[in-house]
């Protein structure tokens, strides 16, 4: 390598050394303030956060790395708590099992509505994800073991392992955590391997990606089952958290509610959502005691974000001359 490029290259890998050590720190002051989180906040109110950032994460997941707008991600998030809440209830799995199989029943229909959905590109994709979502909606109001309009109610939260008991909220706390924290250590290595790269490169021109003979459909459908399953773990322990399921969860404003996150956030960012469901999980806690609507205040927030901050508010932090400093970078 000669003395002129060694000169150029220097500066890149000075950079990545800073974010290298930047991403470090906030990992590490995050996971400290994470768990001493039950100490100053109320337990149900982070579990909440915490499973509404997965859920926007993996949503993300799809559009921020994939660039596909689904309207229909309700179906999983909701799908999920209801298959998690009625084997917990009914056949007596444990949590952990019930999870599980509410990650799975996820992914089996992210795999069928996928299949349909990735044949059309932009809003016909978009249309096609909204209107499974609502067959599956009206599914889940006449189907029997969802008990219509009144939901599943008081699903116990068991033992994990069989020894820990959930029903304290700081063990159901820590494991809501743990659990969120596998979810991100999935996403994180999903968008950064040979696939997550594919991804992107199918992102930013679909029609090159073809050209060099990538099966296209293959991996969008990979993408979406993958955000199903995610969306679906998010769903489950939703349903184990506040002992219920019901029709709000698997709702289109459900879908609209976790675009709003993400978008909020910054798209295409891996902690972007979690800021965007945090700010709407907040607003939506201390709002709702309030004489203020919670819808009308979160559309005000939103507009000005969009006018504001039309990458998301991580999204132009990354972008801004701090977060070029600190070696962040936004890659949309």
């Amino acid at each position: 390598m000669s003395e002129m490029t060694q000169t150029a290259a220097k500066p890149h890998i000075e950079r990545s050394a800073t974010a290298s050590r930047t991403y470090t720190i906030f990992v590490i002051i995050g996971l400290a303030a994470l768990i001493l989180a039950p100490m100053f906040f109320y337990p149900i109110f982070l579990m909440k956060l915490l499973c509404f950032a997965l859920f926007a994460c993996a949503f993300n997941l799809l559009l921020g790395y994939t660039g596909l707008l689904s309207f229909g991600h309700a179906t999983f998030f909701g799908g999920a708590a209801y298959f998690t809440a009625h084997v917990v209830k009914e056949w007596g799995f444990p949590p952990e099992l019930g999870i599980l199989t509410g990650v799975v029943g996820a992914a089996l229909l992210g795999l069928v509505m996928g299949f349909f959905a990735i044949r059309r590109q932009g809003i016909y994709f978009a249309m096609i994800t909204l209107a499974l979502s609502q067959m599956f909606f009206f599914f889940c109001l006449q189907a029997e073991f969802t008990q219509g309009e009144d939901g599943i109610q008081s699903v116990p939260r068991g033992h994990l392992f069989g020894f820990i008991d959930l029903n304290i909220s700081t063990n159901m706390y820590y494991f809501v955590l743990a659990v969120f924290l596998i979810g991100m250590v999935i996403i994180w290595r999903f968008i950064n391997s040979p696939f997550g790269m594919i991804l992107r490169s199918i992102r930013e021109n679909e029609p090159r990606a073809i050209s060099l003979g990538y099966s296209v459909a293959r991996y969008k459908l990979g993408a979406f089952v993958m955000s199903a399953a995610l969306a679906g773990l998010a769903g489950g322990l939703k349903a184990l958290v506040f002992q219920f399921a019901t029709l709000t969860d698997v709702a289109w404003q459900m879908s609209g509610e976790v675009i709003l996150m993400t978008l909020l956030g910054g798209i295409g960012t891996l902690i972007g959502p979690i800021f965007g469901a945090g700010l709407v999980v907040t607003l939506q806690n201390y709002l709702a005691t309030s004489q203020f609507p919670v819808t009308i205040v979160t559309g005000v927030i939103f507009m000005v974000c969009v006018l504001i901050f039309r990458r998301g508010i991580i999204g132009e932090f990354y972008a801004s001359r701090l977060g070029r400093k600190l070696g962040f970078e936004h890659r949309r």
